[in-house]
Order: C-alpha cells, then sequence, then structure tokens
C-alpha cells in the first residue's frame, strides 16, 4: 500500500530543525544506540507526514531557507554511510515522498565501523550503494575520509579528512559534495575554519553551542525509543535550546584560539577524554592523533567520563 504522502494543513509556522540518523537495521546489541529498526523509521516519517511536514535533505532545506519557505520542512541525515542505509532507510524514504543527506566515508568504502570499540561490526556502503543512494535523489556529503577526532589531527591530516574527502566524492559520485559532518560531533574553530576554507557550504554537527551557523548546525539525535509523545517532546526541547535551524545569514563569532566560553568550561573533558555527546554513547575513537586544536570542541551538554552506556 503507497503512503500518503500529502501534507496535512498546518495551523502554525513550524521552524525547522534538522534531525540525525545513523543505522536502521534490526540490531539488538547496539549500546552506542544509533540504530533505528525499519519499522520505527517508517513510523517516525509516518508521523512526520501527518504533521504536515516533509523531511529533506541538507542542501534542499537551506536553499528553502534562503528563500524563505522552510515552514514545514525538516531536515534529515544520516551518519556514517551504512550499507542499511540503501537496504532499508532509502525505501521508505522514497515511500513517505522524503529526501534525505547521506554523511559518508570515501576512504572507508566496503569497510565497517572499525571506530566503534564495542558492539557489532556493520558493514559501511562501496562505491555501488553511494551511487545508488544519489541516483535516487538523496545528497551524499561527506563525513571525513575516514572517521576520526578532527580536533585531535594535525594539520596535514586535518587538511586530508576535509579536502581530501571532499575531492574523493566529487570523484566517486561526479558531482557537486557540498555538506560536512563532524565526525563525533567534535567541532572546535580550527577544524570549522578547514571545513569553509575546503569550498564546503555548510557543516553539521550535534550541539556545536555558541559555535553555531551554517558551518555548524546543531541537530537533534532520533532513536529507537523517540516515538509519538517523546518524539514530540524532544522536538520542542531542543527548540527551547537553540538547537533548531539558525536563519539564514547567521554566523558565530568566533572564539579566540584557546578561549573557552563558560559554557564549554562547565562541561571540559579530562586530559586524554574526549567529551560524550548526552544523543549518544562515548563513542571514543580507538585511536587519535595529536596535534594543535583552537577554540573549543562543541559537542554535549555532559562532563566527560568513562565510556558507558547512556540513554539518548
Amino acid at each position: 500500500m503507497t503512503a500518503d504522502t500529502r501534507p496535512a494543513p498546518r495551523t502554525a509556522a513550524t521552524q525547522a530543525w534538522i534531525a540525525m540518523y545513523h543505522s536502521v537495521d534490526r540490531c539488538p546489541d547496539d549500546p552506542y544506540r544509533i540504530t533505528v529498526t525499519p519499522e520505527r523509521l517508517d513510523a517516525q516519517l509516518a508521523r512526520l507526514r501527518r504533521r504536515g511536514l516533509t523531511g529533506v535533505s541538507m542542501a534542499e532545506l537551506l536553499r528553502a531557507r534562503a528563500e524563505g519557505r522552510a515552514d514545514g520542512l525538516v531536515g534529515l541525515t544520516f551518519d556514517d554511510g551504512y550499507q542499511d542505509f540503501v537496504d532499508h532507510a532509502l525505501p521508505l524514504l522514497r515511500r513517505h515522498g522524503c529526501t534525505a543527506t547521506l554523511f559518508v566515508l570515501p576512504g572507508r568504502l566496503d569497510g565497517d565501523n572499525a571506530w566503534d570499540p564495542l558492539g557489532p561490526r556493520k558493514p559501511l556502503l562501496g562505491a555501488t550503494g553511494i551511487h545508488a543512494a544519489h541516483d535516487s535523489g538523496m545528497e551524499v556529503a561527506s563525513h571525513s575520509l575516514t572517521h576520526v577526532d578532527l580536533t585531535r589531527a594535525d594539520d596535514e591530516q586535518l587538511q586530508r579528512e576535509i579536502a581530501g574527502s571532499r575531492s574523493a566524492l566529487v570523484q566517486l559520485i561526479g558531482a557537486p559534495v557540498d555538506g560536512f559532518c563532524y565526525p563525533y560531533g567534535y567541532v572546535d574553530t580550527r577544524v570549522r575554519d578547514a571545513v569553509r576554507a575546503a569550498g564546503y557550504r555548510y557543516a553539521c554537527a550535534i550541539d556545536p553551542g555558541p559555535l553555531a551557523d551554517d558551518f555548524a548546525l546543531p541537530r537533534v539525535h532520533i532513536g529507537q525509543r523517540d516515538i509519538g509523545a517523546r518524539l514530540w517532546l524532544k522536538e520542542r526541547l531542543n527548540r527551547t535550546r537553540g538547537r533548531a535551524l539558525p536563519t539564514a545569514g547567521s554566523t558565530s563569532a568566533g572564539l579566540p584560539c584557546g578561549h573557552v566560553s563558560r559554557e564549554t568550561a562547565a562541561h571540559a573533558p579530562r586530559e586524554s577524554t574526549p567529551r560524550v555527546s548526552r544523543e549518544t554513547t562515548s563513542r571514543v575513537p580507538r585511536e587519535t592523533s595529536t596535534g594543535p586544536s583552537a577554540g573549543p570542541r562543541a559537542t554535549s551538554n555532559t562532563a566527560a567520563a568513562p565510556p558507558r552506556a547512556v540513554k539518548p
């Protein structure tokens, strides 16, 4: 049965926001709570449509915002580029008349999520799957080359992960690549400036705090438990926390090298312990490179702690 994709009437303006997904599969072993089942994604998309909302790619959302017609749109993003995006998410997105942005890792084609110390190995898309997503009308964008903590990368690695991944994707899909997504959501002024300099038009973070602008867009993590009233409440609460889509032309003033804002200082990580996003468990990278880092690393509202499972 074909889903009814006609939007329902809206009675009030809806401020656009961005949803963050990862894997779409049936996976009981999910320590980071990054997986939703196909049935749950189906229900979440159906709920959006019943409320008169349409899920779109980041490129579509930002274009609509620039033209003053973003009311009723929700940005849909899928991080890491898992094979299950093509297997499960893509058919559901098409069924509900939605598009999305798929953030992939061109340095790990046909690989797996080796950066996650816990949980099962999840296969990543190769060139064929990425082409299938792109040819189906989804936006393909970069999640870096290999999924490392960029705030700890030296200048050479930073250039390779950011500019190098964009070049690789442009060559792979034969189309412009405008979007970037920070691995783990970690971003500081140095990393953000490198993304801008590489020619991207926008970048997605998670909870960038004072760095929020078009190169550190806030997103709302959507998980398996988010349905009905919980999904509605999560959407509303995150808007009140300043995590809706920034207005067109908004820019962060930036923070000088070494400066940490009051919000960031309250949640500064212990030495050598990466800060953890509230939305997901501490997906701490197994290996990190050392190097200069400017400004605060903005990701979360929680203090650092040893890796453990937490509820989103």
